[in-house]
Formats: C-alpha cells, structure tokens, sequence
C-alpha cells in the first residue's frame, strides 16, 4: 500500500515522464497491432502484413505528441487526428494511428466540461470514423475496423467525462471538508476568546471590587489607628474579610482553566443575587451607605442573567466607592418588568468634573466589561451622569437569555 501511494506522489510530481511512458507504450501497441490481419480467412492473424515508412513515421508523430497532452491537449488531438486522417487515407495497409487521437480525445474529455466533451467527441467520431468509410481500398464501408474507430473515440469520450466527474465530485467532497474544518476551527477560537473575555471580565469585577474595599478600610485603619484602636481592628477585620472573599473567588474563576488531572475546582456555585445582602453589606462596612430595592426575582432567573446582575451591581457599587466621594450614598434597585429584569444603581456623588468621575464615554474597562456582559444576554445597558449630580447605571436583562435559556 505504502508503494502504491508513493508511486502514485511520484507521478503527480512528474506528469512529463508519465505522459512519455504511456506514449512510449502506445507506440509499442500500434507497431505491434500493425503486424496483425483482423480480416484473415480464419480470423486474426500474424505477420501477414508489414507496415510501410510513412505508416511508421505517422505513429511514431503520433505517440511523440501524446508527450504533450497535458500541457497542450487541444493541440495535441488536432495533430494526432491530423495524423490518423492521413493514414486512413494514404495507409495500404492501415497502421492503427487512430490509436493517438483516441488517447488525445479521452484527455481532453477529461479536462474539459461535458458539453464541450460530446460537441467535440461527435465531431471526432464522426470525422474519423467518415474518413474510414470513404477513404475506399479493399475493405467495404461497414467494416469492423471502421466501425471499431467509431465504437473507441466514443469510449474514450465518455471515459473521460466519467473521469472528469469524478475529479470534480472528489474535489468538492474535499472542498466541504476542508471548510468544515475551517468552520470547526473558527468556532472553536470563538468560544475559546468569548470565555477569555468572560474570565477576563469576572477578574476585572473581582479584584476591582475587593481591593477598592481593601484600599478603603486600610485607609481608616491607618487614619484611626493611634485614637481609635478598636475601630482600627475593626477596619482591619474587614480588610481581612474582603482578601478572604478576594482569594476564594479568584480561586473559582481561575479553576474554569484547570485540566483534566489537575487538582480539582471549587464547587461552589457562582455568584448571584441571592448573595446581594452579602455584597452590600461589604460596601456598608466600608463606610458607603447602600440602599437596596429587590423583588422578587432572585430565585427565578437564569444562571447567566443572575450572576450579569450581581457582576452589575459589584462593579457600579465599586466605581461609587472609588469615584463618589465620602459623603456619597447609593440604591440599588432589581426589579422585573414583563419579561426583562431592571437593575439600577445611582449615587448622588459629585458630577461630571467634580473629583474623579468614572468614565462616561465607555472607556473604562468597568464600564465596557458591563455592557459586553448586558450585550451577550441580549439586553442593553447605559451608564451616564444623572441630572442634578451622581451617577447612574441602568441594565435591562431578558430573562430569556440570548443563548436560549429560560429563567
């Protein structure tokens, strides 16, 4: 098996000595086949007859132009028709030169398409096969050798329109697998980036949100430490609290990425609304007041609506902790209405170009990671300053998530 598919490479990579291996065996059977009588008393028979020159000439003109087929096959079936028509005409007795234009024909039905195949194939049959019927000589117009150059192009004109369909069915059967595999390929790097970014996003949210509050109770700390030790403990009680949370939601992010064999992932569930109090209570200790309105929509929703919500909420409650200022208050308001959640967080902190207002043009990566969220669920999110001061953010989630889940 492994010679065969080495011989077959092999002749696809030298198409010339392939093509002048079987023009040197066509020529071998027409010298041979010219030694032969198929019209004897008792049948075929051999040596009773020898080939002239110019016979010998016109097939060794034949086979040296089927060394050209493939480069130029139209030409090379003008010349060995040519070639045969003169020795039907001049050849007493006839050598099979037809023998070339029956190879020619067959080439260039196999590279051409089937309309042209039958045009020129009719052609070819009928010219040869007329020329044979009235060139004269011994034999009468019905005989086998004319009838046979008819049945042999029209072989070699359907053998190569075989062949050529069959090219073309491989070619496209080859064709839909390579772009099944390319679509295979691109779908795969798509989930692979859409959870990057995912990843990427549940990091952003968790350590801008724990180290905002780390940074906040490290500075009360600090600030109250020599009056106010108990209070100084306290501050730092929760700076331990938040690295805690910190460490053990890192740790869950970052086990999405594990392999099979490595140690195994926490199992607990993601976060989501039914850990909100929990949330906002992390806020409240680090000195934001935070007002919250839920319905009752926590229980009911989709995993990939629930934890959108919660990620919102951290990171709009976080941007209010950092940019606000210290007198700042939030509300948080997740309300459903028909078949969509509402999630609202405003704050009546500073506005735009009072202190470090959070970005409202979409640049920041809080911001863009909200709405790249909102987007895949097929919901919408704005986020902008409020009239009078603060800042708002408004997401509407569909319970019915653009992957196809319910809630």
């Amino acid at each position: 098996m492994t010679t065969l598919v080495r011989g077959r490479g092999w002749a696809r990579t030298h198409p010339l000595a392939v093509d002048a291996a079987l023009a040197t065996a066509v020529l071998v059977c027409m010298v041979v086949g010219s030694f032969a009588e198929p019209n004897g008393e008792h049948g075929p028979t051999w040596g009773t007859r020898t080939p002239d020159a110019p016979s010998l000439v016109l097939m060794v003109l034949g086979a040296l132009a089927l060394v050209f087929r493939r480069r130029t096959p139209w030409c090379v079936l003008a010349a060995t028709c040519a070639a045969a028509i003169v020795e039907l005409l001049t050849g007493q007795p006839r050598a099979p030169v037809v023998m070339c234009a029956v190879i020619a024909l067959f080439t260039v039905a196999a590279r051409t398409d089937r309309s042209t195949t039958w045009r020129i194939g009719l052609v070819t049959m009928t010219g040869l096969t007329g020329v044979a019927m009235l060139s004269g000589g011994p034999l009468p117009w019905y005989a086998q050798e004319n009838l046979g150059i008819f049945a042999w192009t029209g072989m070699a004109a359907a053998a190569g329109d075989a062949v050529r369909s069959r090219r073309a069915f491989v070619d496209a059967i080859r064709e839909r697998a390579e772009r099944a595999e390319r679509t295979r390929e691109e779908e795969a790097r798509r989930r692979v980036a859409e959870e990057r970014l995912r990843i990427a996003r549940d990091l952003h949210d968790v350590v801008a949100h724990h180290i905002a509050l780390v940074n906040v109770q490290a500075g009360v700390a600090a600030h109250v430490m020599d009056r106010r030790p108990d209070q100084a403990k306290e501050a730092l009680a929760h700076v331990r609290d938040a690295s805690r949370s910190a460490l053990n939601e890192l740790r869950a992010t970052v086990g999405l990425l594990r392999q099979t064999g490595d140690p195994e992932a926490p199992t607990e569930p993601a976060p989501g609304l039914h850990r909100l109090d929990e949330l906002v209570d992390t806020f409240r200790n680090a000195g934001l007041p935070v007002e919250v309105a839920l319905g009752q929509v926590g229980l009911d929703l989709a995993a990939a609506v629930d934890l959108a919500a919660f990620r919102i909420i951290q990171e709009a409650l976080t941007n209010v902790q950092k940019h606000a200022g210290q007198d700042a208050k939030a509300e948080v308001s997740v309300v459903r209405v028909g078949p969509n959640v509402e999630v609202t967080v405003i704050d009546d902190g500073p506005g735009p170009g009072k202190g470090d207002a959070p970005n409202t043009d979409g640049g920041g990566h809080g911001l863009l990671g909200m709405r790249e969220r909102v987007t895949a669920l097929g919901g919408s999110c704005s986020a902008g300053p409020r009239y009078g001061g603060g800042f708002r953010v408004h997401a509407i989630l569909p319970v019915t998530t653009a992957k196809g889940g319910t809630a």
